[in-house]
């Protein structure tokens, strides 16, 4: 029992985010209660609809402001009436870049009684988690157009990335495999000889070395150089394409995969919609010495806005995702193993009007399966 207080600033954002937003507030307050911590939380109305009538994406003061708090929950950014690219620029990317948050973390895990379209796997066998270098490559914005509405017209955006930010994003997964070893007695994907020699679990490298020779080279000449310094850590490197296949035929072979920003907004797609779509599929924008903001990753799914029918267990996970960063681990694996009741005893599917209950009642049955 921590006793202590945290302050979290909550931006419910556009479309379904306010629905799926209150249903993970909801849980967390009720987490709290059980496990004699408190939550201090601040409403900002950052999104479409201010963009609207205001004019302005983010007050110029959003980031010394978000400075001040713990943490970030965070619901969806988008909005049908907005051209695409405003908002998520505007808020999203500058919030990660100017917070510095430099890991996109995201969780692949199949929960029981969710489907997967991979055939005859199981929650044995997807468990894994991809982390997305998360401030630099195409997304830093370097690049331009010429000659525009030109038959020469010329696009140019570079993927750029410094040895600083290589070298961190890889420590911090090297950590994790660590980390992981230390919650979980069994690990996937080593052979005999591995356990024989002490190794406790895997970083796979994904990149392409064979094609972007420069960026890419510094990745990898980076991976084998740091690790070096943890030698009990089994290390791979697999193409992003050839990550691609194996994460659909042999999704077991992973434990933690590293990669740029281009090639983890890809592939953590696809690992959401193996450990069962968008509605389950959490994530974490972490900066591990500031503030860190957690947000489902399915985006604003306008369609089903004020609907009561969208899934909130993804922003409900990425409640938990939020205590465990801040240490209150007990709590969080206490939110996690009641979605596990939820989605294993409770709801029909995860699809949006197909779970058997609506929105807020998938909150309660949250809330009602909670266990100190």
């Amino acid at each position: 029992m921590s006793g202590k207080t945290y302050k979290i600033a909550v931006i419910p954002g556009d479309g379904t985010g306010p629905e799926v937003t209150a249903e993970a507030v909801k849980v967390l307050k009720k987490t709290s209660e059980l496990f004699n911590f408190k939550l201090d939380m601040d409403n900002y109305d950052w999104g479409g609809e201010r963009y609207m009538a205001t004019g302005n994406v983010l007050p110029e003061d959003a980031v010394e402001t978000l400075k001040k708090y713990d943490s970030i929950l965070l619901g969806a950014i988008g909005h049908p009436k907005v051209k695409p690219g405003i908002l998520e620029k505007g808020i999203l990317l500058k919030l990660r870049f100017d917070l510095d948050q430099y890991i996109n973390l995201r969780p692949v895990k199949l929960y029981p009684g969710v489907e997967t379209p991979l055939k005859d796997k199981t929650p044995e066998d997807i468990d894994y988690v991809v982390v997305r270098e998360n401030t630099g490559d195409l997304y830093s914005g370097i690049g331009g157009i010429s000659m525009k509405g030109t038959p020469n017209e010329v696009a140019v955006q570079s993927m750029v990335y410094n040895r600083f930010q290589v070298e961190r994003c890889l420590r911090y997964s090297f950590d994790l495999v660590h980390k992981r070893h230390s919650e979980k007695s069994r690990w996937r994907g080593l052979g005999e000889s591995d356990v024989k020699n002490g190794k406790i679990g895997q970083l796979t490298l994904c990149g392409k070395t064979n094609v972007l020779t420069y960026v890419y080279d510094l990745w990898e000449r980076a991976f084998y150089e740091v690790a070096k310094e943890y030698p009990q850590v089994k290390t791979d490197y697999c193409h992003v394409d050839a990550t691609c296949m194996w994460m659909v035929k042999n999704p077991n072979w992973f434990d933690v995969i590293v990669t740029g920003n281009m090639f983890g907004d890809i592939i953590t797609d696809l690992g959401a919609i193996t450990q069962g779509g968008m509605g389950i599929a959490a994530g974490g924008n972490i900066n591990p010495k500031g503030v860190s903001m957690f947000e489902p990753i399915g985006g604003s799914a306008p369609k089903y806005t004020g609907l009561g029918v969208i899934n909130p267990l993804a922003a409900i996970c990425s409640g938990a995702m939020l205590l465990n960063e801040l240490g209150e681990k007990k709590a969080a694996d206490s939110i996690e193993n009641s979605v596990m009741f939820v989605t294993g005893k409770k709801m029909k599917s995860m699809a949006a009007g197909k779970m058997g209950y609506s929105t807020s009642q998938v909150g309660y049955l949250v809330v009602e399966n909670l266990k100190k």
